[in-house]
């Protein structure tokens, strides 16, 4: 399987790096390889995270890495990362802002 990740997974990314870094800049680099890596490991093991309940969109599963949780959906043959954010997040109203 292939894994894509969204601009809005990028865009997460660039801002926790760029947070780490402001506390600790030698572990920011290390850590965003090590969310990047968890994100592709996906590609072995796609259906091995739960489901988010919601009732629009039940396809939506989360990989947890540390605190931070990676939000990701299956279709065809590819994984399409759409966000990782830290657990203290309101991820719910991140990932559904209709709601």
């Amino acid at each position: 399987m292939r894994v894509i990740l969204s601009r809005e997974a990028i865009e997460d990314l660039v801002a926790i790096g760029e947070h780490i870094s402001e506390f600790n800049p030698g572990r920011a680099a290390s850590f965003l390889a090590e969310l990047q890596i968890k994100c592709f490991e996906l590609s072995s093991a796609p259906f091995a995270y739960e489901r988010l309940v919601h009732r629009t969109n039940p396809e939506i599963r989360r990989r947890p890495y540390g605190n931070y949780l990676i939000f990701y959906r299956v279709i065809d043959s590819n994984i399409d990362i759409l966000h990782v954010l830290h657990g203290a997040q309101n991820y719910m109203k991140i990932l559904f802002p209709e709601d």
